[in-house]
């Protein structure tokens, strides 16, 4: 038996034959009021008229619920995102935005509350807007509930595709199938590109990972692809001019370990080259522990040529020992001479037949010819490494006599 008042029985009647006049003054409210409402195609205002109306109803229906005993002081209702947003609130959000939805909620409330005293004995309307002041918040709820999963939908689908995008970087085959994909992202195709591997940060989640980059590049001007492959997180960076500079601004976003950043490409199409070179020095950088943090792919063309990377072991012949070898003069003797006898320039001098300072104007010039000096440490490692490898592709200086 229902102990519910004859008041509340009196009103839900009267709220159930006031259903047409309710959603009528709402229709003509929208034709005002909000002014974006205006905007809309004629197909996206019939949608979110029906919002509208299905609020209304859905206040009606529930405040009529209590004369079943099951009413919202406290009894279960049915689920308001569906009675509001109807099956398909993914449409909903596709059409409007949280800060219009929230116009709409105001609006279907403010024009039940304007209207409803003239449909009602007035022994009855204070219970009426009692009740609407409570389902304000639930409807409230409800839309954030509606924006909250589509945004979890939208998130995880956004988080698959930047994660393929990433690999066909790093899969040369595949690079120009994820230009479109990216734009989907919202990558702003500025130009030059860079890849950065390094490892990814323990005690971190990987949207918050993701999220710190993305907003340190834009800062910069830069976008910004992330994705993680097992142990390791790759950004991609677009918009570069510095790549060492471009990386220094994400690097401490890695966990610890190297840090890598491959040369600039001209565009996302091409930037498998930029992350062939990264991600092998990345497995090479092991063997150069005291390497600076991010360090160039080319600084560690030793290691990856030792690793057995084909294109780092080209690039010393190329760069350092062809050019020595077709320089005038014996210029390439001398820094063969130099390592041979511990990099001490009186005994190179004696094995050459020459003074001690023609020895160090001749590696003054190897170092002009090549970048890598000689008297570094680190430098003469990757000479030592460049004629090793030139002398085993018995490769010989062009002739360039006429």
């Amino acid at each position: 038996m229902s102990t519910v008042e004859p008041s509340r029985r009196r009103a839900a009647a009267a709220l159930q034959r006031s259903t047409g006049a309710l959603s009528t003054a709402a229709m003509a409210r929208m034709s005002s009021d909000p002014e974006w409402f205006e905007e809309l195609s004629a197909r996206d205002r019939s949608r979110v008229g029906l919002v509208v109306q299905g609020g209304i109803r859905a206040f009606i229906d529930w405040f009529g619920l209590d004369t079943h005993g099951d009413g919202p002081e406290g009894g279960d209702s049915p689920p308001l995102a569906a009675a509001v947003f109807g099956a398909a609130p993914r449409e909903l959000t596709g059409v409007i935005d949280l800060r219009q939805t929230v116009d709409l909620v105001r609006l279907s409330i403010s024009v039940v509350e304007a209207n409803i005293d003239a449909f009602l004995d007035p022994a009855d309307a204070f219970e009426v807007h009692r009740a609407i002041l409570r389902y304000g918040r639930e409807v409230a709820f409800a839309t954030a509930e509606v924006y909250a999963r589509a945004a979890e939908v939208r998130g995880a689908r956004d988080a698959r595709l930047e994660a393929l995008v990433v690999d066909a970087v790093l899969r040369p085959r595949r690079t120009r199938r994820c230009c479109p994909r990216a734009s989907a992202l919202g990558w702003g195709a500025r130009g030059d590109v860079a890849v950065v591997p390094g490892a990814v940060p323990a005690r971190r989640t990987e949207t918050d990972v993701f999220e710190d980059v993305r907003r340190v590049s834009q800062a910069a001007g830069m976008d910004a692809l992330c994705a993680t492959q097992g142990e390791r997180l790759v950004v991609v960076l677009g918009g570069v001019s510095d790549p060492h500079k471009a990386a220094v601004r994400i690097v401490d976003h890695f966990g610890p370990g190297p840090v890598v950043v491959g040369p600039v490409t001209n565009d996302l199409g091409h930037a498998h080259a930029s992350a062939r070179a990264a991600m092998s020095a990345y497995r090479s950088a092991a063997g150069w522990p005291e390497a600076p943090r991010p360090v160039r792919s080319d600084e560690l063309l030793p290691e990856r040529a030792l690793a057995g990377d084909g294109h780092a072991r080209r690039h010393p012949v190329d760069e350092v020992y062809l050019p020595l070898l077709g320089a005038r003069g014996t210029l390439i003797e001398t820094p063969a001479a130099y390592f041979l006898h511990g990099c001490a320039i009186e005994a190179t001098a004696r094995h050459l037949f020459v003074h001690p300072n023609t020895v160090r104007y001749r590696l003054k010039q190897a170092t002009d010819v090549t970048g890598p000096a000689p008297t570094s440490a680190r430098d003469a490692f990757t000479l030592k490494i460049a004629l090793v490898l030139g002398r085993q592709s018995g490769r010989h200086a062009p002739d360039t006599s006429l």
